[in-house]
């Protein structure tokens, strides 16, 4: 078990350095283009895929530092470039994700360079969970699997919403109820390989910020897969729902579902990607602060301003203590006895919002406008309080871990 640190090591000090770089000279320029445009970013995505960072390699070598500060580290340098952008080239990973912690070695080995395609020819994954009526209540999941044992199939019918590259993807990761008695604990994943006849997308959503960034409604009509897409295989799923139905006739309500497993294992890094934006409206908002004169004096003179700015850094740096200790607790096996996990994530969010907030509010009307990239940065903070679990459901969690009660 390494030992938690603040201070990262010399191979990963090289790492965020090279990450920094890219997000500077590659990112940052190209940030308001695609914000206007609304389209996925795919010249900056290939561009990312030649340099090594959109790779599987790349991933899975920061989602296995031992430290746990790889992917909050990565994220948080990517995000300081823009969320839009970054969240195109990060976006398969909650796919990925979901295939590494419910699949088998060979599920895994299959599918996720599937994801990720190659330099000259990059693919992008979807993880498909939320439904126009099952967001935070993801028992009202109405989407659904049924098994065709003549056939080895599965067969899924419903529709996704807010599917991050959702209908654009190579590959998709789809979350579905194969026993509706069961509530959430009656969810699989399944994978959608390419080409799959019945998935469509649906509606492509405009949004409010992270507009680089494709999300989309997913509809499955009839879509069959074999039951080799069924992650984990079909002996594991036979005994988890053996497992629920007898907790449920003892009344027990423990049982994690598939979806739950990896929100649970990303929201730290959603945390980061927060944590990113907040220091880059930070560090606009103490720029212009030292160098904006108002009457014979910068306006980081005045303490109204000056105390904005230091409770900008507080909270940037606490929110980043609680995302690391959270990434090294999942990556040591370490219990979120207190869902150290919502934590990061729920404070994170909440300070991106506020410092995008102060970093306007300091640049007076020039934050107001799309001249300075603070505005543009407020609009994409507000998506963190939202996707990947509420503010409200964060807190939720952890009022409910803290006194014992069963998350549902």
């Amino acid at each position: 078990m390494a030992e938690f640190t603040m201070e990262l090591n010399d191979e990963q000090k090289e790492v965020r350095d090279w990450l920094h770089g890219f997000a500077a000279d590659v990112i940052r320029p190209a940030a308001a283009e695609w914000d206007e445009r609304e389209e996925t970013p795919w010249p900056v995505i290939q561009e990312a895929a030649k340099v090594g960072i959109y790779s599987l390699d790349f991933y899975a070598q920061q989602y296995f530092d031992a430290t746990g500060l790889g992917i909050p580290m990565a994220m948080e340098e990517l995000f300081w470039g823009d969320a839009g952008i970054a969240l195109s080239i990060v976006g398969t990973g909650l796919a990925a994700v979901g295939v590494l912690a419910n699949g088998t070695e060979e599920q895994i080995g299959t599918w996720i360079p599937q994801m990720y395609g190659e330099p000259n020819d990059v693919k992008v994954a979807a993880f498909c969970s939320s439904e126009p009526d099952a967001g935070s209540d993801v028992a009202s999941m109405r989407t659904r699997a049924v098994y065709d044992e003549a056939k080895d199939e599965w067969v899924i019918n419903g529709t996704k919403t807010w599917a991050t590259n959702g209908g654009i993807a190579n590959v998709h990761v789809v979350v579905a109820s194969v026993d509706p008695g069961l509530g959430s604990k009656g969810h699989a994943s399944f994978i959608v390989p390419p080409g799959t006849p019945g998935l469509t997308q649906g509606q492509k959503f405009k949004k409010h910020g992270i507009r680089a960034s494709h999300t989309a409604e997913v509809v499955l009509d009839g879509v069959r897969v074999p039951g080799s897409c069924l992650l984990g295989g079909k002996e594991k799923l036979d005994e988890r729902l053996a497992r629920a139905r007898e907790k449920a006739r003892k009344g027990g309500d423990r049982v994690k579902n598939a979806a739950m497993a990896t929100f649970e294992a990303s929201r730290p890094a959603v945390g980061a990607m927060a944590v990113g934006t907040a220091r880059a409206a930070y560090e606009v908002a103490l720029d212009y602060a030292r160098t904006r004169e108002q009457f014979g004096r910068p306006i980081i003179d005045n303490q109204g301003v000056a105390f904005q700015l230091a409770d900008m850094r507080t909270r940037i740096d606490a929110a980043r203590l609680l995302v690391w200790r959270a990434s090294w607790m999942a990556v040591n096996g370490r219990p979120f006895e207190a869902a150290e996990g919502s934590m990061s994530k729920l404070f994170a969010s909440e300070t991106a919002k506020k410092v995008t907030a102060q970093a306007i509010q300091i640049l007076g009307g020039n934050g107001y406008t799309r001249e300075y990239p603070v505005e543009r940065m407020h609009r994409d903070a507000a998506i963190y309080t939202i996707f990947e679990g509420t503010s409200e459901i964060q807190r939720l969690v952890i009022s409910r871990t803290i006194s014992g009660m069963p998350i549902r």
